[in-house]
């Protein structure tokens, strides 16, 4: 078994610093403490420098640490999908060993090698179980970027947006669309522009902000319901952390909002298609929706990124339900590992 990251950072010579702050920075440097290492500075991109403090370390521009450490290591601590940022980010990586730690964006769980020794067996199966080449790539891809925080195999395994549609999600012309975690209604729209016509589409988003511009956004749409509630395994209410981003989720303390499932959502009318990426609660919403999966197996795209046990979860909870699934895999462009999904069809 190939060392993770956290061993290599123990025994490294070289400065660490961190490129960016917030909570995934936040997470990075717990885990950096707890195996005793520290980080000799950080660094933002222009904009964001401005005289901060982070972690009592000043925010420096990536040229002020080059002149006064040289080589040094770099981590990645945000997330991002857009050409420029990643362009930066690879000129960076020329110049000095950068990697883009993986620490979940749910739960505490770090997927090191003693987790994947742990859940190898697991692991495997599921490896076993795809469909194609280009999921068994993806998958294997995954875990060693998980592993190594090596964003090179993160670029290896990359699609477009349109590359599961032109292979294996074909979509109907009287689709049921069910999208929990619906944002601000983009994911939608994406639907809208793959059909010529559809039955019914259900939208459900938590957050309130998002909520609200959605039905801004999305007002002239017919045939649609837009639910301001979280999904789940059971109906009722939930604690819920609303702060007007896609990282929005469920959390001790919050707002108490109505929850609801894939089996109650739709009054029992036959779902064809499902959106799942809800910030870590994706196999509660699976787990709710036992009816609708097992009477009419629609085609499901759920994320498989928020959680280091979604990548043997959700495939175990799906087929618990039904067991006749072809289950694709595909990661789309980001940094570190988001808009990485499973596809049940």
């Amino acid at each position: 078994m190939k060392n993770d990251l956290w061993t290599y950072l123990k025994t490294a010579k070289k400065p660490i610093v961190l490129y960016g702050m917030g909570n995934g920075a936040d997470k990075i440097i717990a885990e950096l403490e707890k195996h005793g290492i520290s980080i000799s500075g950080v660094f933002a991109s222009d904009g964001f420098v401005r005289e901060k403090y982070f972690h009592g370390l000043k925010v420096e521009h990536y040229s002020a640490l080059k002149s006064r450490f040289g080589d040094m290591i770099v981590l990645l601590c945000f997330g991002t999908s857009l050409d420029d940022v990643i362009e930066n980010i690879n000129k960076i990586a020329l110049e000095q060993e950068l990697y883009a730690p993986d620490v979940s964006v749910c739960g505490d769980t770090i997927f090191d090698s003693e987790y994947v020794r742990k859940n190898e067996d697991a692991l495997k199966y599921v490896y076993s179980l795809l469909a194609d080449d280009l999921s068994k790539k993806t998958f294997y891809d995954t875990v060693m970027y998980k592993l190594s925080g090596e964003i090179k195999y993160l670029y290896d395994c990359e699609v477009s947006e349109n590359e599961p549609y032109e292979n294996f999600l074909k979509l109907g012309k009287n689709e049921t669309y069910v999208d929990f975690g619906a944002y601000r209604g983009d994911t939608v729209l994406d639907f809208l522009s793959r059909v010529d016509n559809y039955t019914h589409i259900y939208a459900v988003e938590p957050d309130r902000k998002s909520y609200n511009k959605m039905c801004l956004i999305l007002k002239d749409i017919k045939n649609i319901k837009l639910i301001n509630a979280c999904a789940s395994d059971v109906c009722g209410n939930i604690s819920f952390d609303m702060d007007g981003s896609r990282a929005s989720a469920i959390k001790d303390g919050g707002v108490l909002i109505p929850s609801v499932t894939l089996d109650t959502v739709s009054n029992n009318q036959k779902i064809t298609l499902v959106k799942m990426d809800i910030e870590g609660a994706e196999k509660q919403a699976i787990i709710g929706g036992k009816q609708i999966i097992r009477q009419f197996k629609p085609k499901m795209q759920i994320a498989c990124y928020h959680r280091s046990e979604d990548l043997t979860d959700i495939v175990q909870s799906v087929l618990s339900i039904r067991n006749d699934y072809k289950i694709y895999m595909r990661h789309f462009k980001s940094l570190p590992v988001w808009d990485t999904n499973f596809y049940f069809i």
